[in-house]
């Protein structure tokens, strides 16, 4: 098990659920704009959110935005230290740095006194794209253990001045190296980690890789929290992460829809039948797994782990509860006599 962190409430690692990060894409010092959109991602399901602080100015805003939220503040600093000590006076709830990259050693042992004063944890975010030249030719490229070294190489500096309130993050935008990393990582290390792939492109494949690289790694026990990152509204990102933290059995959070391929068998039209209970069930928070099957002879035992569910036949359809029919009703009836059902659970 990893070691426990807290960025603000939240606690990441040692045994706590997955949590789920994202990042805004506003500028940060437009305080009503940053706000307003980390106030849509908290409803989306997001629990920690990180902001970008490329200059003095977007770190003096960074204050008034922790006022007027009530979700973890990360702040993502490259280069200059200074503005992570202003964004500690600040008020944020954790750090996100490269140590290796903020200049002499006398900068990271500020940075780690700042952090370590207020309680707040730091993020070593390592990336394929600025790996330290020196391990670029030690592995002749981007490689898991180049990914592996380079954090380690971070954490010695943070450990040196007695601070260890550490997350680490060891992001590609290949998805087997980026799980080779973490899998090494996780052998190496007990600090908690913040899973992604980082650079996976808009919303079709950006899922795709990041539920195969970060819901593989979760189906292993490796990962404490994550982000998936994506071209697209962080919203989006955050909706990413829940499905795949249910696809990895980590949440119950609301219903899951499950729904046969269809085949030469169907007799009714179950993609658009599929598509009108899943949009009817984003009203539903009941934690239930709901089935639509094409099949009404096959159907209701083979989504028997559904608490309820509908099969469609030729002009009527089976409404059943955990693979027993319950009643026979006819096809234009079929949702709405399901989510009666629904209601009643």
């Amino acid at each position: 098990m990893t070691k426990q962190i807290n960025v603000g409430s939240v606690p990441v690692g040692g045994g706590a659920p997955v949590s789920i990060q994202s990042m805004t894409n506003t500028r940060t010092d437009d305080v009503s704009a940053t706000v307003e959109q980390i106030k849509r991602l908290q409803t989306a399901g997001c629990q920690i959110i990180r902001v970008a602080v490329p200059d003095l100015v977007a770190a003096r805003a960074v204050g008034a935005i922790r006022e007027q939220i009530s979700i973890p503040l990360v702040v993502d600093i490259h280069f200059d230290y200074k503005l992570a000590l202003e964004c500690v006076a600040a008020g944020c709830d954790a750090v996100r740095i490269n140590p290796g990259n903020i200049g002499g050693e006398d900068r990271v042992k500020a940075v780690a006194q700042a952090c370590k004063a207020k309680g707040l944890p730091i993020r070593i975010g390592v990336n394929g794209g600025s790996l330290e030249k020196p391990l670029l030719a030690k592995y002749g490229g981007v490689t898991p253990e180049a990914l592996v070294e380079s954090a380690f190489g971070h954490i010695r500096l943070l450990e040196k001045y007695d601070f260890d309130d550490i997350c680490v993050s060891l992001k590609s935008s290949s998805v087997p190296v980026t799980m080779a990393a973490y899998r090494l990582m996780s052998e190496k290390s007990n600090y908690p980690l913040h899973l992604g792939v980082t650079e996976t492109g808009t919303v079709r494949m950006g899922t795709l890789k990041s539920a195969i690289g970060i819901g593989g790694l979760l189906a292993l026990g490796i990962g404490d929290t994550m982000r998936v990152s994506l071209s697209a509204d962080p919203v989006e990102e955050v909706l990413a992460a829940r499905d795949i933290l249910k696809a990895a059995g980590l949440r119950r959070d609301g219903p899951d829809l499950i729904s046969c391929p269809t085949c030469g068998r169907t007799r009714i039209d179950l993609i658009s039948l599929a598509s009108e209970v899943e949009e009817r069930l984003k009203k539903v928070d009941k934690p239930i797994t709901v089935a639509v099957m094409g099949c009404a002879v096959n159907g209701p035992g083979e989504a028997s782990a559904a608490d309820v569910g509908i099969a469609g036949g030729n002009g009527e359809g089976l409404l059943f509860r955990k693979g027993e029919i319950v009643k026979k009703v006819p096809q234009d009836c079929l949702v709405d006599e399901l989510f009666a059902m629904i209601e009643q659970l």
